[in-house]
Formats: C-alpha cells, sequence, structure tokens
C-alpha cells in the first residue's frame, strides 16, 4: 500500500485503516477495504453495519474479559464477520480497537453522504 494514490483513506486508528479503492469500476460494487493484523475485508456498507452490530455484541456479551488481566496475551473472545467462513480470535482490548475502526469508518461514510448530498 506504498502508492497511497489509488486508495481513498476512511479512517484509521493504531490498530488498523478502512478505506476505498479508487480503481473500482461501479457504483454498485462500492466496498470498504478494512485492514487490520495481517488481514483485509472488503465489505458492502450493509456488511459493515452489520459487522458493527456483531463486534458491539460480542463485547456485550464478554463481561469476565474485563477483569481477566490477560488482555495483552488471550484470544479468548470469537468475532464473527459477514463472511460466513471467516471469523477472528480476539483479546477484548482488540475487539474494542476495532469496534472504534468499524464505526469511526461508518461516521466518515455518513458525513461523506451527507455532505455530497447537501
Amino acid at each position: 500500500m506504498s502508492d497511497m494514490s489509488n486508495i481513498n483513506p476512511l479512517y484509521h486508528n493504531a490498530f488498523g485503516v478502512a478505506f476505498q479503492w479508487k480503481r473500482c469500476p461501479t457504483k454498485k460494487m462500492y466496498k470498504v477495504q478494512l485492514v487490520f493484523r495481517d488481514t483485509g475485508l472488503q465489505l458492502s456498507l450493509e456488511e459493515l453495519r452489520q459487522f458493527s452490530k456483531t463486534i458491539t455484541a460480542t463485547i456485550a456479551n464478554a463481561p469476565l474479559c474485563e477483569h481477566c488481566g490477560q488482555d495483552e496475551t488471550c484470544r479468548g473472545l470469537l468475532l464473527e464477520t459477514p463472511i460466513h467462513q471467516v471469523s477472528f480470535a480476539m483479546s477484548l482490548k482488540e475487539l474494542k480497537a476495532i469496534k472504534e475502526l468499524v464505526e469511526g469508518t461508518l461516521f466518515q461514510l455518513a458525513l461523506d453522504n451527507l455532505l455530497k448530498n447537501s
């Protein structure tokens, strides 16, 4: 990803980055690329929204992890993705970071859409 001229950056944090490829041939193929760890996910807006809900639910179902003390080493939480064959083992810290990445991306997309339509 050394040539930034091929992408439209949307959002980033210390955990990852979200962008869109400029080479997308049609508006129908509107996808967001999320890159974190050693992984890239290309998701539609609806899949991104679904992923956000799944992340929130996974965090809500992990109350014991808040006080575990092994946050850096334990990846005991399984995060499902909109791609049914793909799940991620994550720590609570990573879950919170990906939540912020996805929510920040959704916010930026909504803001871009609002500005484009005004």
